[in-house]
């Protein structure tokens, strides 16, 4: 995950929908199923959607009233804290 990719997703969703995220996460999800795509393209499309559902974590702690940096903040702590377990 790149916080500066889930920061730009967040002023997107802030700026349209969150739907248009939504949807885009479920169109790479599809793609997956294309047998004919090599590991680094699955690769490529796994940190876009990873990239996506963080950037959505974040909005849903926005719309609780947390400020986007700590919202950011505390999202990146999250996945910090899930990797070193």
């Amino acid at each position: 995950m790149k916080l500066p990719v889930i920061k730009h997703l967040t002023n997107f969703i802030a700026e349209n929908d969150e739907d248009y995220v939504v949807e885009t996460i479920e169109t790479l999800e599809a793609l997956t199923e294309v047998s004919s795509l090599k590991d680094e393209e699955l690769d490529v499309i796994g940190e876009l959607i990873s990239n996506m559902y963080g950037a959505l974590e974040v909005q849903k702690g926005i719309k609780e009233g947390k400020p986007q940096k700590e919202a950011l903040n505390e999202f990146m702590q999250r996945v910090m804290g899930a990797i070193d377990k």
